[in-house]
């Protein structure tokens, strides 16, 4: 009885009508039959047909309006899917957004892989559409029952979790997210793509190089095998992505991991944690670099106004962006990173032994970022550190610890000669 209207004309007038958001229509129809109206074969609601359009003014009215769905948010259709996957699929954020309003369940499964809404999100590559899901999950029953670390890592029927489809799918905004959240890197698979596969031999499977250096900077496991005993360098080589599988190479040097292990790591503020995030991978980028060795040396002599920006006490070549906040003590990003990532976080273990300041030896606590106003006590040392860059970069050869001689104006020599 509650396919009456589908099988009529009306019927197909209704549903064009919310395809296409026309409010005068539905509003001229009783809500009784708005409510149990689904399409014939795939028993669409109304809900599905708007939310995988993107209409959101339908849909609001649907489910916030008097007689409308109301209480049938996940009303399902013949794959048991929700309105909400339909709208992760899609992409249609919005819609997404005031479903999860409307008390949605972001852990209903489809009968098609047994799926949520976050695998499809994560699988069809709507980053924004996830990370509203992922926040939703750590406010919802969900986070209580569920625990939202879990919830990350659902697996569907073939024991892929979100990361192993946004991997495979080459997904790389997606598994930042999903890396970001608590997703576990080197999970293995059960019958997904190649059994025991992790998300690193998923993305090199497919080439997917943006998404390889993400799994490689969040510590993925490069000698980690799959069921037939290879590991995702030999999986890159046998699909002939040759640039993949220079990173992957157990012989190639270990790329700089992100220390989320670190306590003070998870509480940087979101522009600290850009500046850090921006050092791991211009670091990584420069392994990469040597590794396939496609570019050449440059020396980048500009960039710095020394007026503005006090130099690095460390490296002196980049300006100082982070301040340890226990002892005061200015570093730049880069110099930062390398202290937090000195070693490669061991599973095993539930944190790092946190990083000591290089300059004072205080343990690192919180880091906050550099302000940029300099004081007159640093004046002098940054003149200094100045004068030692300038020389070190244009009269130094670098790495040969001897001066170049046609570098160097004769009055030096004499000047040298009579102290």
């Amino acid at each position: 009885m509650g396919h009456v209207l589908s099988c009529s004309r009306d019927g197909a007038d209704l549903f064009h009508a919310v395809q296409h958001g026309d409010l005068d229509a539905l509003l001229a129809v009783d809500p009784e039959l708005a409510r149990r109206a689904t399409t014939i074969y795939d028993r669409l609601s109304l809900l599905h047909i708007a939310a995988a359009n993107g209409q959101l003014q339908v849909l609001s009215m649907l489910l916030f309006d008097d007689g409308g769905a109301g209480g049938n948010v996940d009303v399902l259709n013949r794959k048991k899917q929700t309105p909400l996957m339909l709208a992760a699929m899609h992409g249609r954020t919005d819609c997404v957004l005031s479903l999860l309003d409307a008390g949605a369940n972001i852990l209903m499964f489809d009968s098609v892989h047994a799926r949520t809404c976050l695998h499809h999100a994560a699988y069809y590559g709507h980053a924004h559409c996830l990370q509203a899901i992922l926040s939703a999950a750590k406010t919802t029953p969900v986070a209580d029952s569920w625990g939202f670390a879990r919830f990350v890592n659902v697996r569907d029927e073939h024991g892929a979790t979100p990361l192993h489809l946004a991997a495979r799918q080459g997904r790389p905004q997606c598994v930042r997210h999903l890396l970001h959240a608590g997703a576990i890197v080197s999970a293995p698979t059960a019958s997904y793509g190649f059994p025991g596969s992790t998300a690193l031999h998923l993305a090199a499977r497919r080439g997917n190089l943006d998404c390889v250096r993400e799994l490689l900077a969040w510590g993925a496991d490069r000698l980690h095998r799959d069921s037939a005993g290879r590991i995702a360098y030999a999986v890159a080589l046998k699909h002939s992505h040759r640039e993949c599988a220079a990173l992957l190479n157990p012989a190639a040097a270990e790329p700089m991991v992100w220390p989320s292990p670190l306590k003070f790591i998870s509480e940087l503020s979101p522009e600290a944690k850009a500046l850090l995030e921006g050092a791991l991978m211009e670091a990584n980028r420069e392994r990469e670099k040597r590794i396939t060795d496609t570019t050449t040396k440059t020396n980048n002599d500009g960039g710095l106004d020394d007026d503005d920006e006090q130099l690095c006490g460390i490296c002196l070549e980049q300006a100082c962006t982070m301040e340890v906040q226990d002892c005061g003590h200015q570093m730049c990003a880069a110099c930062t990173l390398a202290l937090c990532c000195h070693s490669k976080p061991n599973p095993t273990t539930l944190a790092l032994q946190p990083p000591a300041c290089p300059f004072c030896r205080a343990t690192i606590t919180r880091l906050l970022v550099a302000n940029s106003k300099t004081t007159a006590t640093s004046n002098s040392f940054r003149g200094l550190t100045s004068a030692i860059r300038s020389l070190s970069l244009s009269r130094i050869a670098r790495g040969s610890g001897r001066v170049a001689d046609s570098s160097l104006p004769q009055s030096f020599f004499e000047e040298q000669g009579s102290k």
